[in-house]
């Protein structure tokens, strides 16, 4: 009892000196910080948290039968970059059949494991678009990344088939799927829609309906020949790119010349798709007229049965030769959308207020890695606008701007006594960029920010007493990690874990097994739990340490993604479990799931 007053006490004094330190500090460390989270954001490319949802009853059969939808999915994953952004899958019926978590695009193992998911897709029974939607809304409500932009693509023929022994009506459907909507738009996910429609029998204003309340888009299709160009516009909408058209053809049995330009060095990634119903061949030539591998490091090639997708890393500036050899009269498309390391920034920060009749200096840069771009050829190829919307009228007014060697300069005269907002546009043929929105209000007679103090951005002279306050910290924190760890090493666990394993060839659940926490103190890793099998060998690095109120902290330290109630979580730093909670387990290196519920 005693350790554990000295331990409180010495929290105490810790917490007291370290916001005695952030106080004096906190200032610097704040513009620090700013200055670094600009730089981050400055130098990545727009990443995305995508839930694909696509329609698998027995409806489709007819509305896709050569499953569209299923090459659309697998598309849109080739089309994504090659790391960074998290892809979740819904098959749904009147229930959802399978569900994938968002998981983490890093390597192109990562892709291949998404498309072999959908591959093994099966078709169910009845419908009931409401389940879909609802489910890919809580998948991002609970498991998107804030840095990231969500959205939604729904692939269905739009109707309802429900099944007449559940009692569902249309009215149930109805209120639960505008209570998803709801939730979407109010956490900014766009919902957009493909219709499949091979059997002339889409449900085409439902699904425009549907997207029209998140502010998604809406496409319908009855071959797979539209696919890049419904998915580049979805990719457009999101990443503030272009479509760049490549003329088709038809094929002659040889190879055939196509252009590729890649416009600038800024380009991250060109992805060429190559639609075609029969199969090709492809070669491509780099800038110098050099054959490049395929695939290799610097080129990507994915291929389906409706398509390949080439995928260029980098490359450089110039026209590539792309040469295609298609069977005898097959008719060939040709699309190629980029992806640009490029963001577009306002060179200083409006004031918060201006009177009438002033005139407001603007000027934006292109910053590419956290540098502003000094590439006069790429500014001058673009065109800029100062779009200045009027916030008590709703209108906007667009101005042209100047294109200098390192940015963008114009200016706006305040024409009434108005709240105004201010966004920088530029764009060129295959890209646009826009700035955030900058505010400020002219209804006051003049800038009224309050003048600095001199005596204020004086610093204290703290540096003494800060150097022997950080020591005092140091020894403290020390003294209270290492009580803390004397109490949680001794700490007992209360309950059970309730155990089960899937076979995933099989499909088969063992027995479950009970197994009973008392005899743990402090921590102890899942594989001790499953008695240190070896083929199961992976679940040392998943730690279990007790914690206070019967609550369980788990830290995944392996490379098993662990789910609850089918959704990915984040263990790494440490996931508290409580009574009732379930988690499944898929291990990566034998084909078993582990399925866990923890009881009190």
């Amino acid at each position: 009892m005693r350790l554990n007053n000295v331990a409180l006490y010495a929290a105490r004094i810790a917490l007291l000196l370290a916001l005695v330190l952030t106080l004096a500090i906190g200032p610097a460390s704040a513009a620090f910080a700013a200055s670094q989270t600009s730089v981050k954001q400055a130098s990545s490319a727009p990443q995305i948290d995508a839930v694909l949802v696509l329609d698998v009853s027995h409806s489709m059969t007819t509305s896709d039968p050569g499953k569209i939808g299923n090459e659309a999915m697998k598309m849109f994953i080739d089309m994504l970059p090659a790391q960074g952004d998290r892809v979740g899958v819904v098959a749904f019926t009147d229930q959802v059949e399978r569900e994938k978590a968002l998981l983490e695009i890093k390597t192109a193992a990562d892709k291949q494991n998404l498309k072999t998911f959908i591959d093994q897709l099966n078709r169910g029974s009845y419908t009931d678009v409401a389940i879909g939607v609802k489910e890919a809304v809580q998948i991002l409500e609970s498991g998107s990344d804030p840095d990231h932009e969500p959205m939604i693509i729904l692939l269905a023929d739009g109707n309802n088939d429900f099944n007449p022994k559940s009692g569902r009506t249309s009215a149930d459907s109805n209120k639960e799927l505008e209570q998803a909507l709801a939730k979407a738009n109010d956490k900014g996910i766009p919902v957009h829609t493909i219709g499949l429609n091979a059997n002339g029998k889409l449900n085409k204003e439902a699904l425009a309906a549907l997207s029209d309340k998140t502010g998604g888009k809406s496409f319908s299709t009855d071959t797979a020949d539209d696919l890049p160009q419904i998915l580049s516009q979805i990719f457009a909408h999101h990443m503030e790119l272009n479509v760049v058209p490549i003329d088709s053809f038809t094929a002659d049995g040889n190879y055939q010349n196509v252009t590729v330009t890649v416009p600038n060095a800024n380009v991250l990634e060109a992805n060429i798709s190559i639609m075609s119903a029969k199969p090709v061949e492809a070669r491509l030539l780099d800038p110098s007229g050099t054959v490049v591998p395929m695939p290799s490091d610097e080129v990507l090639l994915s291929q389906s049965t409706s398509y390949s997708l080439i995928k260029l890393l980098s490359p450089a500036e110039g026209d590539w030769t792309l040469q295609v050899k298609g069977v005898a009269k097959d008719k060939i498309d040709i699309n190629l959308i980029f992806n640009y390391d490029l963001e577009l920034e306002l060179d200083s920060a409006l004031k918060p207020a201006y009177a009438q009749g002033d005139r407001i200096d603007v000027r934006a840069s292109l910053m590419s890695g956290g540098n502003k771009l000094q590439d006069p050829a790429l500014y001058s190829n673009m065109k800029a606008f100062l779009l200045v919307k009027d916030l008590d009228t709703g209108g906007t007014e667009r101005i042209p701007m100047n294109a200098g060697g390192d940015g963008f300069e114009g200016s706006y005269t305040v024409a009434e006594k108005h709240d105004y907002e201010i966004v920088v546009r530029a764009e060129e043929a295959s890209f646009y960029r826009e700035t955030d929105p900058a505010s400020f209000s002219a209804k006051s007679s003049g800038n009224t920010a309050p003048p600095s103090s001199g005596a204020s951005d004086k610093p204290f002279p703290l540096i003494p007493v800060l150097l022997a306050a950080l020591g005092l910290v140091v020894l403290l924190v020390i003294a209270y990690f290492v009580m803390r760890y004397l109490k949680q090493a001794n700490r007992g666990f209360v309950g059970q874990f309730v155990i089960e394993m899937r076979d995933e060839n099989t499909g088969e659940k063992s027995f479950p097994q009970y197994k009973k926490l008392s005899g743990f103190k402090g921590k102890f890793t899942l594989h001790h739990l499953l008695q240190l099998a070896p083929e199961l060998k992976e679940t040392e690095r998943i730690q279990l340490i007790a914690a206070g109120n019967d609550r369980i902290m788990l830290r995944n330290g392996s490379a098993c993604t662990i789910e609850k109630s089918g959704r990915a979580i984040d263990a790494s730093g440490g996931f508290e479990l409580k009574s009732g909670d379930r988690l499944t387990i898929p291990l990566q290196q034998v084909d078993k799931t582990i399925l866990l519920e923890y009881l009190v």
